[in-house]
């Protein structure tokens, strides 16, 4: 029954992870007397990449994308995976599919699509929460995100596994 908690508590924190984001997105978009340009790539990026409702990434091509920088992280090393990671290095970059991870101290250390998020605290993620996640087997956490072409609340998957010293995932809306 523990271990099922410490799942539940995994799941709903990812949750809180994804709201963050989009409140710290929110933020960096302050309202001001002319309207301001939002920076669609790059380091200073507030949105998700933005892309058509029809070019959505599908879940199994985020699965994929998950299991490619699962590969590469195990196969160059933590340092260069999270630097591919955040610099949206194809194939951990597709339209708006990206990888995010989490490390070991619960800070964000990866985010294709946040990267002014990487060294934020993951909030209030435990040390027993993180270590429930699951590790040579993807997960998967549902929750609702604004699409960026349209603005409009869809569901959305996010699906992760542990990798090394880090929780890595892609999410991907529903079809």
């Amino acid at each position: 029954m523990k271990s099922l908690f410490g799942y539940q508590k995994f799941l709903i924190v990812l949750v809180i992870f994804a709201l963050a984001q989009f409140a710290c997105s929110i933020s960096a978009q302050a309202p001001s007397s002319s309207p301001q340009p939002i920076p669609s790539s790059g380091p200073q990026a507030t949105q998700p990449p933005t892309a058509a409702s029809a070019d959505h990434g599908t879940p199994d091509e985020a699965k994929a994308m998950l299991q490619k920088a699962v590969e590469h992280y195990n196969s160059v090393g933590r340092t260069q995976a999270l630097a591919d990671f955040n610099n949206r290095v194809a194939p951990f970059f597709d339209r708006d599919l990206y990888v995010a991870c989490i490390d070991s101290n619960l800070l964000q250390s990866a985010n294709g699509g946040f990267p002014n998020l990487v060294g934020s605290a993951i909030e209030p993620l435990s040390r027993a929460t993180w270590d429930a996640a699951p590790i040579n087997n993807i997960g998967s956490i549902d929750y609702q995100w604004i699409d960026p072409a349209t603005g409009v609340t869809e569901p959305k998957t996010f699906y992760y596994e542990k990798v090394g010293s880090d929780v890595c995932g892609v999410g991907a809306y529903h079809p």
